[in-house]
């Protein structure tokens, strides 16, 4: 019995394909190995009792490397090749009562999704999803790119508020958050909606009044689909890279208009997703406005995009459930690319689009036992309450009253906050898990201290911030060379900040090339980690790469201070080489004082500027002793 979650790995998010394919290997055969007892086809027809264990533990693993559901196939073993697919009907009738017997021991639901005929009978699919309380659900999130007049928000009105477009736009009046927005019809801020399925893989939007209730909706939901819809237009493209850079999405929706092709920045968004390792599934828009030869040239360069050398997709057109199956089960596996063709005006394929988006499952498992981590994408007052912060829980658990160090400051410290409530979606709960989005409501913390791109950690982990980082750059365009002092936006997590090049492992760079790179932030230091992926960018240059060293602010002041102090030093021997008296204790303070602000350099940082003060101070001392 085959499913989703056999090929998933906490290593998911490595930067090389191979390490991954081989990780994965690895797993999938202990995994095997294991079960080895209930690998056959017929296993689940007439379980003793050690298989039915077996088969329960079984399940529970798959359902937590799922994060909370897994799709399964019933009537194929788990060896290919050594039995062929297929039970007789009574065989699979069997199969899938025992499955849900096993599945309600484990407080899962178990949902039959299609069954196909085979050669040496039937197979089928199910989901098995776990029931969750009321204040919790699993999220996915997926980010919506594509070119301007593409169809973004308009999908995303009819998906959530449950109304066809009437042509005219009106299904994206309802997202829109600014006043320019409703006038021009496109999006230039980052807009997050949701869509809640529930147990059975129900749809519970129902707008009340014209708008929807974030807490009813996660309250009934199991899973929560939340869309970043993001700007098409070439002109808020920074802030399209920063909602794929910061508000780490799971998948990538990609949109094309079938009547206007593969123009403007369609190339250049699914380009972002694929350097940053974001699986994407294509979204045909306006099929009911399009000619049909018009269509097909559309579909014909699509087909070519994604099959070319830097693209390498297999893509799939879905034309009934039973390819929505395969592309569910496959997106996290294999190199699949699923292709809608929908209308939001006439309602075509919509439904082969929401049974997608509900058997999608999350791509990297979390482990509840590491030290928490939280970074902050976006900041609120609200009056009554105080500050607000809202991101992403990378790591770990953070619960109510916990205390954790907020930072980096400018000058690279950390500092304690307590955190007085916790929201997600909107929904008041008492805590949150690794890859779930919250706000939290800081005690004693004030707006100016706080700034996208900070984190919120555990004290276990010791955090320390870097002005300077080495990374291993590849360039994917540049019109000219890149040389040392060159300075571009970069963007790493949910920090954007411009950095300048110090020095580089080659003399250039140029496009497709590749070297190690040494960066310097020109305003504050931040808070990186090893392997993480970041997008530098200035105009139509891009380059992508992962950080592979970070330098402490506290080594680089300490260096700055010995410096400077060697400086004085000099500078003062050479001004008293003609003096009568002795500049012994001179440079015997200057080392004393340097020495004593080399230890203190966390307590004062305006201490940095002894030397100048000392230089200040020396001619007037010279003229005395002459005098």
């Amino acid at each position: 019995m085959m499913s989703t979650a056999d090929c998933k790995s906490p290593l998911f998010s490595a930067s090389k394909s191979s390490l991954f394919t081989n990780k994965r290997n690895e797993f999938s055969s202990n995994f095997a190995e294991k079960y080895k007892q209930i690998a056959g086809k017929k296993s689940l027809i007439n379980p003793n009792e050690e298989q039915f264990k077996l088969w329960r533990s079984r399940l529970n693993e798959l359902i937590i490397n799922g994060g909370g559901d897994v799709l399964f196939e019933v009537g194929v073993g788990d060896v290919p090749g050594i039995e062929d697919p297929g039970l007789q009907t009574e065989e699979y009738e069997t199969s899938i009562k025992n499955l849900k017997l096993i599945s309600s021991e484990l407080d899962a639901h178990c949902i039959e999704l299609n069954k196909r005929k085979v050669d040496e009978g039937t197979s089928g699919h199910c989901l098995i999803r776990k029931r969750l309380s009321e204040q919790d659900f699993l999220e996915i999130r997926i980010a919506v790119v594509g070119n301007v007049d593409a169809g973004k928000s308009t999908l995303l009105g009819v998906l959530t508020h449950g109304e066809l477009d009437n042509g005219r736009g009106q299904a994206r009046q309802k997202l829109f958050r600014h006043k320019h927005e409703m006038e021009s019809g496109r999006t230039s801020s980052v807009g997050n909606d949701i869509l809640g399925f529930d147990a059975e893989g129900n749809i519970v939007n129902k707008a009340d009044h014209g708008s929807l209730d974030w807490v009813k909706i996660c309250e009934r939901s199991t899973k929560v689909i939340t869309f970043i819809d993001l700007a098409g237009h070439e002109r808020y493209l920074k802030t399209t890279v920063f909602g794929m850079t910061g508000h780490a999405p799971d998948f990538g929706m990609l949109m094309i208009g079938a009547n206007s092709g593969i123009v403007g920045m369609t190339k250049e968004h699914l380009g972002l997703a694929l350097a940053l390792n974001v699986p994407v599934f294509v979204v045909v828009t306006k099929i009911d406005m399009c000619p049909p030869n018009v269509m097909e040239e559309t579909l014909k360069l699509l087909n070519r995009m994604l099959r070319s050398q830097g693209c390498r997709k297999v893509p799939i057109m879905i034309k009934h459930p039973d390819d929505v199956v395969i592309g569910a089960k496959n997106m996290l596996c294999e190199r699949l690319c699923p292709i809608f063709l929908i209308s939001s005006v006439t309602g075509e394929n919509l439904d082969m689009l929401k049974m997608f988006l509900n058997l999608l499952s999350t791509r990297i498992s979390f482990n509840n036992e590491d030290p928490a981590e939280f970074q902050i994408d976006d900041i609120y007052t609200v009056p009554g309450v105080g500050v607000v912060v809202s991101g992403i829980t990378l790591k770990g658990v953070i619960r109510l009253n916990d205390t954790l160090l907020l930072g980096p400051d400018p000058v690279g410290h950390f500092m304690t906050a307590s955190i007085r409530s916790i929201h997600r979606k909107r929904m008041s709960v008492k805590e949150v898990r690794g890859g779930q989005t919250a706000s939290f409501a800081l005690k004693k913390v004030k707006r100016s201290q706080i700034r996208k791109g900070m984190v919120m950690v555990s004290p276990s982990l010791k955090p320390t911030a870097s002005l300077e980082f080495e990374a291993d750059i590849l360039v994917l365009h540049h019109p000219t060379t890149i040389n040392p002092r060159y300075q571009a936006m970069v963007h790493c997590g949910s920090i954007r900040q411009t950095a300048f090049i110090l020095k580089m492992s080659s003399r250039s760079l140029r496009t497709g090339e590749r070297a190690v790179v040494h960066f310097r932030f020109i305003k504050y230091p931040e808070y990186l980690k090893m392997g993480q992926r970041l997008v530098f960018r200035e105009g139509r240059t891009k380059a992508v790469g992962n950080v592979i060293k970070m330098i402490p602010v506290n080594e680089q002041l300490g260096v700055t201070i010995v410096n400077k102090s060697q400086k004085a030093i000099k500078t003062l021997s050479s001004r008293q080489t003609n003096s009568e008296e002795s500049t012994q204790p001179v440079e015997e303070n200057i080392n004393s004082e340097t020495f004593s602000n080399f230890t203190c350099v966390n307590n004062d940082v305006k201490r940095l500027n002894i030397s100048s003060k000392h230089k200040k101070k020396l001619p007037i001392r010279t003229n005395q002793a002459k005098n």
